[in-house]
């Protein structure tokens, strides 16, 4: 994402069809966002779905077309852009007068952006100057970024009609990227999930990952981590090929929505620090790097060192801990993703669902293990796809009928792979355990663990469909929703303005529940999290995660020292907020201190 000029939060892909066209709701007002492309059935339904409301032509891309994945993918992204273009273009000629868009693409903007200060003194001002402002604003209005996601592990093997494997390229993420690459938006792909090398060198495939002489680049590379150790890998794998990385997404390993990719007990807090600590020290490796590179490809180098971001999501809920991480660790750009589910000005969530969340409480969001991947999943328990889930196992037809087959990597049983959430695997697995020799008490442990896995393909992408109104090309309506632990805080459903209000200060939508800070939280589920660790293995724990926990322990240990150290340099905050922190951090240490692993 090459970060807007104008606003210092973006919003982070959420779903499959959540935000699938967030861009068409808030590029107009200069916001950025991410949508997910991988489900290209959805993305083509999207594109209909556009081209007949805004009267644009349209020409199905069947499945017996070559290479239709990438193709939808790129003419959709097309749709996206020119959307995007002509909605700036009106806004653009509107007279500043109340209830304009062009009155609230500057509403919307943070108090100390340049931008805001110029429309207040335009504001204040008449005749000849007011005039003169006005078409100042005009020419410094930009569109917010239609970045995409690849998750790098969803990238299967495709086949073609007679059975047979297709070649690599074909593959889901290498043809989502091709997609990308080929499409007229000049904007981020967003890699998450780890180093996909495969992946990786496709990007050399396509010019447009590589400076002009001017040393622009029409697409930007943008890699979601952890930690500092997995920028540097990954930056350095890219930038040996010649392609930049023009942004570090810092994520919080479990505080966040969708799939949790715990750390070794790493908190955001020291993970910034080590960022904003070694921020010129990995830009200067990284453009050296990349620069030899370019230079022994023959292809234009960087004049100068290019923008690398640094941004950071996961829990963040308030103005003060965004003005924290922008000021102290100087991060630019913050993620605001779960609490947007409950804007239907900016993301795609049914009025069964978007009602649920509004109510919802605190026990109703958990870390399930749903994911046929194998990662911990934020799941909401009021899902119609949870309600959906309990039904089949009741009819003893657990499992789904698997139509996208996005997770298929499963050959326990069969040759080719399939998903361990469909119900072909699903009976097969329940089969071979009743046959076993275990107990009775075992076998069901065992096969509640298999039912847990749901089907995300469908339940990510069905929402859309019932807000849109548009027919399920599989006739199924259950809808799964992934936020983060952070909207148990927010209750209600709220506008745009309000949402971004609350963002930059102007106001609060936070509910009643209790909240503490955004450091504590992490901290609070990282404590659960290990110690589910513990009991699951304390029966028979070999030395290797005797290893993995003490070395989780002694982190989490390090980051609270890391805190307290912190808290003594936060001279702006209240005093009695310091003192909240540090007993609640002293209370989590005396946790962890109790915690052993035999």
């Amino acid at each position: 994402m090459s970060i807007s000029p104008v606003h210092s939060f973006h919003i982070p892909v959420m779903g499959l069809s959540f935000t699938v066209d967030t861009p068409v709701k808030v590029a107009r007002f200069g916001i950025s966002s991410v949508v997910s492309v991988i489900e290209d059935e959805l993305v083509e339904k999207m594109r209909k779905y556009y081209c007949e409301s805004l009267q644009l032509p349209f020409r199905h891309i069947t499945k017996s077309e070559h290479d239709y994945r990438a193709k939808r993918i790129t003419e959709y992204l097309n749709v996206l852009d020119l959307i995007v273009k002509n909605q700036l273009d009106i806004i653009r000629t509107e007279r500043f007068e109340e209830g304009a868009e062009i009155v609230k693409y500057f509403e919307l903007l943070p108090e100390d952006s340049p931008l805001k200060q110029k429309y207040l003194k335009m504001q204040d001002a008449s005749g000849a100057e007011q005039l003169k402002l006005q078409d100042e604003l005009r020419a410094a209005m930009a569109a917010g970024d239609i970045d995409i996601n690849i998750m790098t592990k969803v990238d299967k093997t495709n086949y073609d009609p007679s059975g047979e494997p297709l070649p690599v390229e074909y593959n889901d993420a290498l043809a989502a990227l091709r997609g990308f690459a080929l499409s007229n938006v000049s904007s981020s792909v967003v890699f998450s999930a780890g180093l996909n090398p495969r992946l990786y060198s496709y990007c050399e495939t396509f010019d447009d990952f590589f400076p002009d002489k001017n040393g622009n680049l029409k697409k930007r590379i943008t890699i979601k981590v952890s930690d500092y150790r997995s920028a540097l890998i990954q930056g350095k794998f890219l930038a040996k090929k010649g392609l930049w990385v023009s942004e570090f997404r810092i994520e919080s390993g479990l505080n966040c929505g969708g799939h949790a990719f715990a750390t070794d007990g790493l908190l955001l807090g020291p993970v910034m620090e080590e960022f904003k600590a070694k921020r010129e020290e990995l830009t200067k490796t990284l453009f050296e790097l990349c620069n030899q590179t370019l230079k022994e490809k023959g292809r234009d180098v960087f004049a100068s060192v290019p923008k690398l971001s640094i941004t950071v999501q996961g829990g963040v809920g308030t103005f003060n801990e965004q003005q924290f991480f922008l000021s102290y660790y100087k991060m630019d750009s913050i993620g605001w993703g779960s609490p947007f589910l409950l804007v239907p000005e900016v993301t795609n969530v049914d009025y069964e669902t978007l009602t649920a969340l509004a109510s919802a409480k605190p026990d109703d969001y958990y870390l399930s293990n749903a994911s046929p991947l194998g990662v911990p999943f934020n799941n909401f328990r009021k899902s119609s796809s949870e309600v959906q889930r309990k039904s089949r196992i009741e009819k003893h037809r657990a499992g789904s009928p698997c139509y996208l087959k996005l997770l298929s990597f499963n050959t326990e049983f069969t040759e080719k792979p399939i998903c361990v959430a469909s119900r072909e695997y699903q009976h097969l697995k329940i089969k071979e355990i009743k046959a076993s020799e275990a107990d009775e008490q075992t076998k069901q442990q065992q096969i509640d663990l298999v039912t847990e896995k749901d089907c995300l393909c469908e339940g990510l992408s069905t929402s859309v469909f019932i807000e849109k109104h548009i027919p399920h090309p599989h006739k199924l309506n259950a809808v799964t929703i992934c936020p983060g632990p952070n909207l148990t805080y927010f209750s209600g459903v709220f506008t745009l303005a309000q949402m971004a209000g609350h963002i930059y200060g102007r106001g609060s939508v936070l509910n009643n529940v209790p909240r503490s800070h955004v450091f504590v939280n992490e901290l609070r589920i990282y404590i659960d999290y290990l110690k589910k660790e513990i009991n699951k293995n304390i029966q028979a724990i070999s030395s290797k995660k005797e290893d993995y926990i003490n070395t989780f322990r002694s982190n989490l240990l390090s980051g609270i020292c890391y805190y307290n150290n912190l808290l003594d340099k936060m001279q702006e905050e209240k005093e009695s907020f310091i003192n909240q922190m540090k007993r609640e951090f002293a209370e989590l240490e005396q946790q962890l201190a109790g915690m052993v692993t035999a």
